[in-house]
């Protein structure tokens, strides 16, 4: 499985790095470096970093001149690295994988990443009598032992089912892919139609249940929703699940979806799909339309790509060498490590989620900072390689194609057209996303029929929808997505301070029909409580 711990195989890195050092390209550029690098040697230079870059905060960095000229220094090379990457030709793919490829080399050359060039940790080693440096290696023992990224979080902090996942509830329905939890009403009263949350095959379900107060499950069950999560098993090659595909997934959802109306006596159930999880929505939805199932009522997409219709990460790491990489392991029935996922994620913004705790743990010697967002992170999941290769197939091959609304791509053995998919939708989507961009999710509203509204939040991928009701700290735009495009849309957009959720909430309750008493029990007599909520598949 070496092929697939990290993002680009090596032929592909060579690629990028080929790209980025154009010797026609170098020799125009020399005269400027050499040029700046005079002036930095005497003094003259006014090169600096961005006042927001706390790398470089240290006040030793403007006062002292030998770290003041490194840094210059330092910050020239990420300028002409930068000039490098804006001179890479060909689709964009190359382009985007130069820079991912530049983004490493910069953050990894920092000389705030090294002890003897960064001021504030040998002030700390004299502050502390070298204590520091000792912590700073045993932490650095400790994580190269356990996959050699700097710990970002003490995940011991945040037991699963106490501190992170515990919105009450139980499960209901338990099978070899998935457990079902229905969460506990805690309103007297309950709407009639459900509500059944798909999270993403690649990570833990729990993102959607974080914690007291940051949980989107525990704040739809407070608007009167009955709440139902799907629980994806973290699989293993030794158990057979390599076998998983895009087609068992989809059939896993649609048997928790017969299970949710059984028990709630519903006719049609609403969705909300996560990332990856949004992606199996959407195209379950089209299946259903395709074979006219319509007891969908309303779904919520959040930071979901269907279609690779703009700049993505998934298209930028699809390369030939990777993708007939991914066909043999998925021919082989393998399962892709969490920890190459983890990885892949955290190297598209290197300095932040990598060498930032590399600074903080192995230079500094300090313990990991407990934050919620971070445990769940570091509680990497499997995936299989089948699925990951069905998906890019479709979201890339088929509609990331020149007409995507032409495309027929075939979902269990049905073609299915996203334009049949007729309910409403309430789409979410994150400014700054590095991993779903926003511009990609809005093609998704695109491609989809009925009536759709789209909120992109001023913030990330995880920050985009882990933004609780009471919180100021993130702004988003709204409004009824056009065909104009993201960029025009996004300047006729409503502007809204503070969180989505209550603006949802009275979209989602509208959809959700009339109500009527919470019932005091979970489950049904066909499908009793197993075990209390977060069940034991989060726990594998």
């Amino acid at each position: 499985m070496d092929n697939l711990e990290t993002p680009l195989l090596p032929a592909d890195m060579l690629t990028a790095a080929a790209d980025l050092v154009d010797p026609a390209v170098i020799e125009r550029e020399m005269p400027w470096l050499t040029a700046e690098l005079t002036k930095i040697s005497l003094g003259a230079s006014d090169v600096w970093f961005d006042s927001r870059d706390k790398r470089f905060a240290d006040p030793a960095w403007l006062e002292n001149p030998h770290f003041h000229r490194l840094g210059q220094t330092y910050r020239l090379f990420e300028l002409w690295m930068d000039r490098m990457c804006d001179t890479v030709e060909g689709p964009w793919q190359e382009q985007a994988r130069a820079r991912f490829l530049a983004s490493i080399i910069k953050a990894g050359m920092a000389p705030s990443n090294y002890l003897l060039t960064n001021p504030a940790a040998l002030r700390r080693a004299v502050e502390t009598g070298g204590l520091s440096v000792f912590n700073g290696a045993m932490n650095m023992m400790r994580d190269l032992a356990r996959g050699g990224m700097p710990s970002a979080v003490d995940r011991s902090e945040y037991p699963v089912g106490e501190k992170l996942a515990c919105t009450p509830g139980a499960v209901v329905y338990r099978e070899e892919m998935f457990e079902l939890l229905q969460y506990a009403p805690s309103t007297p009263r309950v709407h009639d139609r459900p509500l059944l949350m798909v999270p993403p095959q690649v990570n833990r379900y729990y993102i959607l249940d974080l914690a007291p107060g940051r949980s989107v499950a525990e704040y739809a069950v407070a608007q009167g929703i009955q709440t139902f999560m799907v629980v994806w098993r973290n699989p293993r090659g030794d158990l057979g699940h390599g076998a998983w595909g895009l087609d068992d997934y989809l059939r896993a959802a649609m048997r928790a979806a017969g299970v949710v109306k059984k028990i709630t006596r519903s006719d049609a159930l609403n969705w909300l799909g996560l990332c990856a999880g949004g992606m199996t929505v959407t195209y379950l939805l089209s299946y259903l339309a395709a074979t006219g199932q319509s007891d969908s009522g309303a779904a919520t997409f959040i930071v979901s790509m269907a279609a690779a219709t703009h700049p993505n990460v998934v298209g930028m790491f699809d390369t030939g060498e990777g993708r007939t990489a991914l066909e043999m392991q998925a021919a082989a029935g393998q399962v892709i490590p969490g920890t190459a996922l983890r990885r892949l994620f955290a190297l598209l913004r290197p300095n932040d989620l990598v060498f930032n705790y590399l600074v903080s743990g192995w230079l500094m010697g300090e313990p990991p900072t407990p934050f919620d967002v971070l445990a769940w992170n570091d509680d990497a999941s499997c995936t299989t390689a089948k699925f990951a290769l069905e998906s890019t197939r479709i979201a890339i091959d088929e509609f990331g194609g020149q007409d995507p609304k032409a495309a027929r791509p075939v979902i269990l053995g049905t073609p299915i057209d996203l334009g049949l998919v007729t309910c409403d939708t309430f789409h979410v989507s994150g400014y700054t996303d590095h991993i779903t961009p926003w511009r990609t999710c809005y093609g998704a509203t695109q491609l989809l029929g009925g009536t759709k509204e789209l909120t992109v939040v001023k913030s990330g991928h995880i920050q985009s929808f882990v933004n609780p009701a009471d919180s100021s700290r993130y702004d988003n735009w709204y409004g009824a997505p056009t065909v104009a495009g993201p960029d025009e849309w996004l300047n006729t957009a409503t502007v809204e301070h503070g969180s989505w959720w209550p603006r949802w909430a009275t979209w989602l309750t509208a959809r959700s029909g009339p109500k009527h008493p919470a019932r005091k029990s979970l489950g049904s007599k066909d499908y009793r409580p197993i075990t209390p909520a977060p069940g034991s598949y989060v726990h594998e």
